[in-house]
């Protein structure tokens, strides 16, 4: 049952390779080189392509050890290569609307389209962890907002994603705190040769990619620059591109070692705010991000390897915007900010039974910004984490999956997230899990350490203290959030209907809630813990508590059916009221290269919509694909139509913003 499979790791790693981490030369290059300087060892297979795409598939960002699907200790939710074209959709966060649990905003108002889990969306989706091959690419400018980091890649080089339905911050933590998405790129041998495509449609749809493949199986590089760009919601401020330059690199010089190197830039322009609002007029937001990135791991032997991250990343936007009412102050929401991560881990397995991991993280976070802090000075925050996670598969039938996190803040403290789950093969197919984890969130260095100030004559003149606007000021002492989760799971494979149903039923307590509150002055605003959040009895651990379930079928030949359902009572509503949401997807594939899919999604109404806070509709969207596959000699192409929300246009991030019925068709060649 354990192969050699079992023991590569890392969730940022397409097929069998290792890769994780994240961390800083300047402060760790002398730990790094140390342990570069690892004996070599003897070679051994990697895990091949038939046991990665075997039936039962492979997961590799739970618990940071590739497991099969009924063994990770969580739900996940994997969107392959093939359905991610099938949906038709232009980014990462519009994908997630077919993820049970998820709501999804089109909208770049605060900073980019986002996606938040059992939560009804905020500004800033700050509550799940978002990684790209291993890397977390969270905002740390944006409240640690999500929203950039999926638009950190081109869609076409995507694998595959992973997403943890549930708390992970027992192998990633703090920002894993609700759940986690993994997006893991295409290996560079995967996408030799030449490849283009541009697209058009209404709403100013123009989106356009080119990407340049070169190597062999010993050093293999890629190359992608790519455009999305549209005319943005109905009713908001304008234009929204997003470009983007990836390379990749993969050199393999023996069977033991490999390195990955990775560099890019990532800029969303975005038209946002509104016409004569008073501070939020009209204008251009500007967020460019650039990173790289290097991993480098070694098979010890048959039952050991090691891998090692690094990764820098540095983040500038600008953000201005002329107050209507007080015209010599200039709202200025911009800054920069940077990261830096270093990550060692170490995979054993002990016996056929018995397999762990191990390893440490440190990483710097950084901010600057005289608007937001009312200071030049840079704001640090360091993280310190040692986690460990172990699979011991008890008698054959039965895999006890344990691990926590240790993580020390120098902002806000230690804390341990723990994760403990049982998985229960009843007979082959059949399985049942349950256990419980709990994780933390600590607060942001804005929630932290705001003090967003204006000074000027006017607000002297219009009589206010010491001719100060004073819009936000933190006043210290918060405390992490806290979740403690449990849940039981079913997953069913039934062959013979070629059906397989995934069930998650779960139960989250969760305190100290970061929560934004005013002064007594009805303007000034600050950040504060409450025991529950939105709750009807705030003096009360907020409680939530549902369902999910994935359902995939395919009745015939070619045809795909995957159904996906939550349902929540988060006491957010006024009378309390749960909710629900569902998403359906039927794709099939006709002679000559004929496909076609027809996606639909609906949510409940929600209790207040992110940018102003009052009640929003139900949303019901269908999207509909055809595409035709096109080869001449040893070229290829495809031609296709995506036609999103058939329906009636609905409100998104604000009820004056709508997202109308658009159409585009896409050209894509491979040489």
């Amino acid at each position: 049952m354990f192969k050699n499979m079992y023991l590569v790791s890392g969730p940022g790693c397409p097929k069998s390779v290792s890769k994780l981490a994240y961390f800083s030369v300047p402060m760790f290059g002398m730990a790094l080189l140390g342990l570069l300087r690892v004996a070599h060892a003897q070679n051994v297979s990697l895990l091949s392509e038939g046991e990665f795409l075997n039936e039962v598939p492979i997961v590799l960002s739970v618990s940071r050890m590739p497991q099969r699907l009924d063994e990770t200790p969580g739900a996940v939710t994997i969107l392959d290569r093939a359905l991610i074209r099938s949906t038709g959709a232009r980014d990462v966060a519009d994908l997630l609307r077919y993820v049970p649990g998820f709501q999804v905003s089109s909208s770049f108002e605060t900073n980019s389209p986002q996606a938040s889990y059992h939560v009804n969306l905020k500004e800033y989706a700050n509550r799940i962890q978002v990684m790209v091959d291993g890397r977390s690419v969270y905002s740390p400018f944006f409240w640690g907002s999500t929203g950039p980091g999926l638009q950190a890649v081109a869609i076409d080089d995507i694998e595959r994603i992973e997403v943890i339905r549930g708390t992970n911050a027992a192998a990633y933590g703090a920002r894993a705190f609700l759940g986690m998405i993994n997006i893991i790129t295409r290996d560079s041998l995967d996408t030799m040769g030449t490849t283009a495509s541009m697209a058009v449609g209404d709403n100013g749809i123009q989106d356009a990619l080119v990407r340049l493949g070169w190597g062999d199986n010993q050093a293999r590089f890629r190359l992608t620059a790519d455009q999305r760009e549209d005319s943005g919601l109905l009713g908001a401020g304008g234009r929204d591109r997003v470009k983007r330059f990836n390379f990749r690199g993969t050199l393999q010089a023996t069977g033991s070692d490999r390195m990955d190197m990775r560099a890019g830039q990532s800029v969303i322009n975005a038209g946002v705010g509104t016409a004569g609002s008073d501070g939020a007029g009209l204008r251009d937001f500007l967020i460019d991000t650039s990173f790289v990135q290097f991993d480098w791991s070694r098979i010890l032997s048959t039952n050991e390897d090691l891998a090692v991250q690094y990764s820098h990343m540095e983040e500038s936007v600008k953000n201005q915007v002329p107050n209507t009412n007080f015209s010599d102050i200039l709202m200025n929401m911009g800054g920069r900010s940077g990261s830096d991560a270093l990550m060692a881990q170490y995979t054993v397995r002990m016996n056929q039974n018995l397999r762990s991991i191990w390893g440490a993280e440190l990483r710097q976070e950084r901010n600057i910004s005289r608007v937001l802090y009312d200071t030049d000075a840079v704001l640090e925050t360091n993280f310190y984490r040692l986690f460990f996670n172990a699979e011991w598969r008890i008698v054959p039938s039965l895999v006890l999956n344990a691990g926590s996190m240790l993580e020390s803040n120098s902002v806000s403290g230690n804390t341990l997230s723990p994760r403990t789950m049982l998985n229960w093969h009843l007979v082959p197919g059949q399985t049942l899990r349950f256990g419980s984890s709990k994780a933390y969130r600590p607060p942001s260095t804005f929630e932290n350490f705001s003090h967003q100030v204006y000074r000027s004559a006017s607000l002297a003149a219009a009589g206010l203290p010491d001719g100060e606007y004073v819009n936000y000021k933190a006043r210290g002492g918060l405390v992490p959030e806290s979740v403690a989760s449990s849940e039981i799971g079913y997953l069913g494979t039934f062959d013979s209907l070629q059906l397989d149903v995934d069930v998650r039923i779960f139960d989250e307590t969760s305190t100290n809630i970061i929560a934004e509150k005013k002064e007594a002055n009805g303007y000034t605003k600050y950040y504060t813990n409450i025991p529950g959040g939105n709750l009807d009895d705030l003096t009360a651990p907020r409680k939530t508590h549902g369902a999910e379930f994935q359902l995939k079928w395919r009745p015939w030949q070619d045809g795909r059916w995957a159904i996906g359902h939550l349902w929540i009572d988060n006491g957010q509503l006024h009378p309390r009221k749960p909710s629900t949401s569902s998403s359906l997807m039927f794709t099939q594939r006709f002679p000559q290269g004929i496909h076609f899919s027809l996606m639909r999604s609906h949510t409940d109404a929600v209790p207040e919509m992110p940018n102003n806070g009052v009640p929003g509709p139900a949303v019901d969207r269908t999207d509909l694909r055809i595409a035709k596959e096109l080869r001449w000699g040893p070229r290829k192409g495809e031609l296709s139509l995506v036609v999103q929300n058939f329906g009636p246009a609905y409100p998104d991030f604000d009820p004056n913003f709508q997202f109308v019925r658009q159409a585009y068709v896409m050209l894509r060649l491979e040489n």
